[in-house]
């Protein structure tokens, strides 16, 4: 479980590189709505997929 994450957050999904970096738009409990640069709004759930940081550009 990964709830460290807040809005604005920019993180990669390790399992799906080519989505390119996301910024979380919300948390909601176990889900992230995160808006990455090469597939657009995804909805992650946090219990499977622990997501990596990045700093903020």
């Amino acid at each position: 479980m990964q709830y460290d994450l807040e809005p604005g957050n920019f993180v990669i999904n390790p399992l799906k590189r080519d989505w390119g970096i996301g910024q979380i738009q919300s948390v909601i409990k176990n889900k992230a709505t995160i808006n990455f640069s090469n597939v657009g709004k995804q909805v992650i759930n946090l219990d499977n997929i622990k997501l990596e940081k990045v700093s903020n550009e």
